[in-house]
Formats: structure tokens, C-alpha cells, sequence
């Protein structure tokens, strides 16, 4: 009996976590370019404090080390921003945050209240951040503000001129 009561405890305690838990969708667009040599940029998205310390990394998109060839880590620095704030501290590659560049095109990304970048969140004003850097190309910081944790359904977007296109945050209570 005594184990029900534990199993239904922890049942009921994850369905109320979940019930006032809130979603973070993120749109992402990297703009198709015509030029002579394209790569496809390196990518970080992070959220930081009023104070500018980092409270949780969303992702880093870059070169992943391919069989003979040079990884592509060392050129992770070229997120200058994204670095300076926390990313020389990591390990990379980083289970749940790395992964692969994406082509150009628009890219939908998810985040629940349970996730490890939500969960670090203490009630309070943060500000998203995306940077992106392209060998032989430019670099972009774009940025979002928004209060943590929501009353009702939040919006907002902003618009890239070169690196980055437009970059749209949702949050959902």
C-alpha cells in the first residue's frame, strides 16, 4: 500500500508540474544567400540574465567533426558574444545543445518547462539571445526580451539584415 501511495504521489506531482508548466517555441530563419562560397553559419541561441550572465544555452549549431577532416569546434569562438558569455566553459560537443548546421530555411525549435534551460529559470526579465557567424560571410546578434514565467501568452520578433532572417519567440503559460 505503501508503494501505491508513493507511485500516485509521484503520478500526481509530475501531472501538476506539467498542467502549470509553460512552452517556449523559437522560429529561426537563416536567409538563402547568392554568393560565390557559401557555408552555412554557426548558430548559438542562449538566454541571459539583466545582468548579462547566461542562465541557460538553447543550442550551437556548427560543424561536427567529419571522418579526415579538421572539426569544425575551433571556429566556435567566430560566436563571439556566445563565447565571451559561456561557451568557452563547455565541453563540446554537448548532449541536447550541439548539433549539425542547418541549410538555409526556417527552423522550428521547442522547449517545455521540463527541459534543462527552462528548469533554470527563476522568475524574472531575460533576454534571448541568437548569434550567427558564417565563414566568409558575416555576424549577427539579435535579441528578444521577455519575462520569465509568463501570465499569458507572449510574442514578439525581430527581423535580421544579413546573417540571420527573422527570429521569432513564443511563449505559452
Amino acid at each position: 500500500m505503501k508503494r501505491f501511495a508513493l507511485i500516485m504521489g509521484a503520478l500526481l506531482g509530475c501531472t501538476a508540474y506539467t498542467a502549470s508548466g509553460a512552452e517556449m517555441d523559437l522560429s529561426i530563419e537563416l536567409p538563402r544567400m547568392s554568393v560565390a562560397e557559401y557555408h552555412k553559419p554557426y548558430v548559438a541561441a542562449w538566454i541571459e540574465r539583466e545582468d548579462r550572465s547566461v542562465a541557460a544555452t538553447l543550442f550551437v549549431w556548427y560543424e561536427l567533426d567529419k571522418r579526415g577532416r579538421e572539426s569544425g569546434d575551433k571556429w566556435l569562438k567566430d560566436l563571439r558574444q556566445w563565447w565571451r558569455r559561456g561557451g568557452r566553459g563547455l565541453d563540446m560537443p554537448v548532449d541536447g545543445i550541439s548539433s549539425a548546421t542547418r541549410a538555409p530555411g526556417v527552423h522550428a525549435l521547442s522547449f517545455d518547462a521540463g527541459s534543462a534551460a527552462l528548469k533554470a529559470l527563476t522568475p524574472g526579465h531575460y533576454r534571448l539571445q541568437v548569434e550567427a557567424a558564417r565563414e566568409v560571410g558575416g555576424r549577427e546578434l539579435l535579441s528578444l526580451e521577455f519575462d520569465w514565467p509568463v501570465d499569458g501568452a507572449f510574442t514578439d520578433k525581430t527581423q535580421g539584415e544579413s546573417e540571420l532572417g527573422r527570429i521569432e519567440l513564443k511563449i505559452a503559460p
